[in-house]
């Protein structure tokens, strides 16, 4: 005794969303301050790298068994330290960049 029904409904929707975009405000400053901050770690890692690399020059000369060992670790030393002092180098100029823009937003 179960009846079937079939009932078709056809719904339409209209809906309008207007979302208003906020905008998005730089904070400059803070970009500045953290690019000086890296700009100083990297200037301490390239000095601390540099320093290595003169203690390894110094262990080749009292450790002539093992100085080309040292010789290699005092090379790869001096490497490392150009390298992070060319991105301290980066960070200051992105540093001066964000105070550029700093200033023209004002």
């Amino acid at each position: 005794m179960a009846e079937e029904v079939k009932v078709e409904v056809e719904v339409e929707v209209d809906v309008k969303v207007e979302v208003e975009a906020e905008e998005e405000v730089h904070d400059y400053d803070k970009e500045r301050k953290h690019h000086k901050h890296l700009q100083q770690l990297t200037g301490l890692g390239a000095m601390a790298a540099g320093a290595y690399a003169l203690h390894e020059k110094h262990k080749a000369k009292k450790d002539p068994e093992n100085a080309h060992k040292h010789k290699v670790k005092e090379h790869i030393a001096a490497v490392v330290a150009v390298g992070v002092g060319g991105i301290a180098f980066h960070e200051g100029h992105e540093k001066k960049d964000a105070k550029k823009k700093s200033k023209e937003c004002t």
